[in-house]
């Protein structure tokens, strides 16, 4: 039977009392370690959401920036249809040779590639109403020109729009995070997707799970792994975001230039049809020289938007992890040459 408490040696009452005040001590410790853990689980999952919050706004508005550029193309290469309306009533018209001068060469005019172009662009035009944010921007992306022509090649085949543009559907960022948008060859959104979702997974499992199922050790122990898979998708979040602010530059840039281009060549495009369906000028022959210079900076204004849209704002990274390259000297260039042709005629 048990020793009455009187009976109990004093060492060995000094000794349960000093076991007492330990295990208190451990719980008490335990207990802040848990609480601490909780913190840095909540801190986490804060800092991670912020991220990921700033992540789609740049996501969004890049997007949207892309979209207006790509649209902008097409709306341009299918007005050339009008143009070409227009022109081909002008009889003994001359053949426009190709534009070379001050380092900017422009191909000569050809009638089937300028309907080629606008036809298909209209199909692309068309079926942007039943896709989803980026459409439009993933044809700017893979170069609206280029997008135009295969629309034309393959809207007899019933081919969905989609399928043409490499971030249909979706949106354009994420197809260019996958190597670049499917159109110019790379993994598209899905991809990209995937690249995102790795940086940022692993985040959600950690904080998302039922912490208080572990001890203190192991809480404390899941909560550092959790940080540290925070900052690794931040690093990566971060990287996105700064990309995407480059592009968003880059594009309202070209955007602003091409509309630049448009405008005069809109104005250009209307006196024409002044001069052959309203005053009824339809022979070369007869144009005044007024005439000839107009009509001819209109046939090289097309060439030059024709050309402009041809542009690749994108490049496909030649490591499919890898996010897609800014094609920032071909836009420098194709700026510089639209600034030389202006210089030199208009």
């Amino acid at each position: 039977m048990p020793l009455p408490i009187w009976l109990i040696p004093v060492a060995l009452k000094g000794a349960a009392v000093v076991a007492g005040v330990a295990g208190v001590g451990a719980t008490a410790h335990g207990v802040k370690k848990m609480k601490d853990a909780n913190d840095t689980m909540k801190a986490t999952q804060s800092r991670h959401e912020r991220n990921m919050a700033r992540f789609e706004k740049e996501n969004e508005t890049t997007t949207k920036n892309m979209d207006n550029l790509g649209k902008l193309e097409l709306e341009i290469l299918h007005s050339f249809s009008e143009f070409s309306d227009v022109f081909e009533q002008i009889k003994n018209r001359p053949i426009f040779e190709t534009y070379s001068k001050n380092g900017v060469t422009l191909p000569k005019y050809d009638g089937e590639k300028i309907k080629e172009v606008s036809v298909g662009a209209g199909v692309l035009l068309g079926g942007l109403g039943g896709v989803g944010l980026g459409a439009a921007g993933g044809f700017a992306a893979a170069g609206a020109t280029t997008a135009a022509v295969m629309a034309l090649g393959t809207a007899s085949t019933g081919t969905a729009i989609a399928s043409l543009s490499g971030a249909a559907a979706t949106n354009v960022t994420l197809a260019l995070l996958g190597g670049g948008t499917v159109a110019a060859g790379g993994g598209g959104m899905a991809v990209g997707a995937a690249a995102l979702g790795a940086a940022t997974l692993g985040v959600g499992l950690l904080v998302g799970g039922i912490i208080f199922s572990f001890t203190g050790g192991k809480l404390s122990d899941q909560a550092e792994e959790a940080w540290a898979q925070m900052e690794k998708a931040e690093g990566k979040i971060n990287t996105i975001c700064n990309y995407l602010v480059d592009l968003r530059s880059t594009s309202n840039n070209y955007y602003e230039t091409l509309s630049k281009v448009n405008d005069i060549y809109q104005r250009h495009l209307n006196e024409l049809k002044s001069i052959v369906t309203i005053l009824g000028h339809t022979n070369w022959n007869t144009f005044t020289p007024e005439e000839k210079k107009l009509t001819e900076n209109t046939v090289l204004l097309v060439s030059l938007l024709y050309n402009m849209c041809k542009v690749e704002l994108v490049l496909k990274s030649e490591n499919e992890n890898d996010i897609s390259t800014i094609n920032k000297a071909a836009i420098e260039t194709s700026i510089n040459n639209v600034n030389a042709v202006l210089a030199d005629k208009f």
